[in-house]
């Protein structure tokens, strides 16, 4: 078997009589609605519910599948703790699903629960489908702080592990829309909250998966949205299948929208692998990348890739074969400078570490020894892997001398980098960084990365320009 529905589906704890006490009747289309789900998902008597929650544990770069047999939640946290709910895992599929993920080397599986009760983000959708029907068991799953593409592989292994294990499933995508659809709503008003909204339920009511994965990450968080990467990992596990939607409610009267809407299979359609096809269209666009990328970049890419594929650590020869330009061959051979490689993914930053100051003995292996440590040694990212070689995109940073400054009056966020230093602590932040447009944030980001509290004003402050190759 397969996937056999889908639903997209909000989690506003006043939407239970408990909570709302009257209050949800300002919201009873979406009541409507969602009984209309509760009733769909009955029709199906399927042998398990998935569900994808915001609020369940979530990392930056791990799905976290809810472990053990069983979980118990109750809305104490909003003040009914009458209202419980207690829920079998299915655990054969919970196993399949990890095992396809080992198979993959994907990060997801059962690891780092820190919390084993349900959140309301499972519970909303499991009030009103467990007064239609009990007769299932329950797939618990949260997001990731990953890109959306990997939502919608997410997506695609649970529809594959459904598969395997012969289950009747469907799939809950939870999640609310904009945060920010009037000022008075919980986080105020921003212009980016309609359009998320109204884009999102254009989308989603038409069954156009593909636009999810062109959704800004930026123009997302600026809308406040909560359910934008549920909404992937539902399009994933639909991957190549034909789909009729059909949108039931959509409401924003308390500055927060809600969208409702049922997603039924209509058979394969080969026209509807959606990440195959965007993957296929970013190779070609990386092929260009690497026709033009210079010398300097090449050092560095192929540093990575021989590293991370091989294990191989290239020597300076190696990594200049077939560079032919006499200038670039004897600064990167004879020049000493501090080096940054940034590497990005999807348009992501997916590693950067460099040295402010020389510590090789040529500028090649600056860039070949700061390659590999970008890829394999950034703090913040999992080390990068052979499947993702193919989809990364680098620059790098050459570094001039750091000179004293007296003051911030002598930066230019574009033109200048910044390094703060107190005592043994040094932080570093390279100029012209997309989403850093003043100097009091550039210092501030410095700051932050050294450990120094943001209103320490004794500090000593040095700029320094920088040369980026792309």
């Amino acid at each position: 078997m397969s996937i056999i529905a889908g639903y997209m589906v909000p989690h506003p704890p006043m939407i239970m009589s408990e909570i709302g006490k009257g209050r949800e009747k300002d919201i009873q289309d979406t009541i409507d609605a969602y009984e209309s789900v509760a009733e769909d998902i009955a029709s199906h008597r399927p042998d398990t519910i998935i569900i994808s929650s915001p609020h369940s544990i979530m990392y930056a770069d791990y799905f976290h599948i809810s472990p053990g047999s069983k979980a118990y939640g109750d809305m104490a946290a909003f003040y009914a703790p009458e209202v419980s709910f207690s829920a079998d895992y299915d655990t054969e599929l919970v196993t399949e699903i990890c095992n396809i993920a080992d198979e993959r080397m994907f990060p997801a599986g059962t690891l780092g629960e820190k919390n084993n009760t349900l959140d309301h983000g499972t519970m909303v959708p499991l009030y009103f489908i467990c007064k239609k029907y009990t007769d299932f068991k329950l797939v618990r799953i949260g997001l990731s702080g990953l890109p959306y593409s990997e939502h919608y592989i997410m997506g695609q292994y649970i529809k594959e592990a459904v598969e395997r294990s012969g289950r009747r499933a469907v799939y809950v995508a939870s999640g609310d829309l904009s945060h920010k659809l009037q000022s008075y709503g919980p986080y105020g008003f921003a212009k980016e909250g309609p359009q998320y909204d109204e884009r999102i339920m254009d989308v989603m009511g038409n069954a156009r998966f593909d636009e999810l994965l062109d959704f800004d990450e930026g123009f997302c968080d600026r809308a406040s949205e909560c359910g934008h990467r549920s909404f992937v990992m539902l399009a994933g596990a639909f991957d190549g299948v034909n789909v009729e939607a059909r949108p039931l409610s959509h409401q924003d009267v308390t500055g927060v929208g809600y969208g409702i809407c049922i997603f039924h299979p209509k058979g394969a359609d080969a026209s509807r692998r959606f990440l195959k096809r965007r993957r296929g269209k970013l190779m070609e666009q990386m092929e260009n990348i690497r026709e033009a990328e210079d010398a300097y970049v090449t050092v560095a890419r192929r540093s990575v890739e021989s590293y991370v594929a091989e294990g191989i650590r290239l020597d300076a020869d190696t990594a200049l074969t077939g560079i032919r330009d006499e200038a670039v061959l004897k600064d990167l051979l004879h020049r000493r400078a501090g080096a940054f490689v940034s590497i990005h993914k999807e348009g992501r930053l997916r590693g950067c570490i460099g040295t402010i100051l020389p510590v090789c003995e040529n500028l090649a292996l600056e860039l070949i020894s700061n390659g590999i440590s970008a890829s394999t040694k950034d703090p913040r990212f999992s080390p990068i892997t052979e499947n993702e070689l193919s989809l990364l995109e680098y620059s790098v940073d050459i570094l001039g001398e750091p000179e004293d400054i007296a003051s911030k009056a002598e930066l230019d966020v574009k033109r200048y980098g910044v390094i703060v230093l107190k005592g043994i602590k040094r932080g570093l932040l390279l100029p012209d960084l997309e989403g850093v447009d003043t100097i009091d944030e550039q210092i501030a980001i410095a700051k932050q990365k050294a450990g120094i509290r943001e209103d320490d004003q004794d500090v000593k402050l040095q700029r320094f320009e920088v040369v980026r190759h792309k």
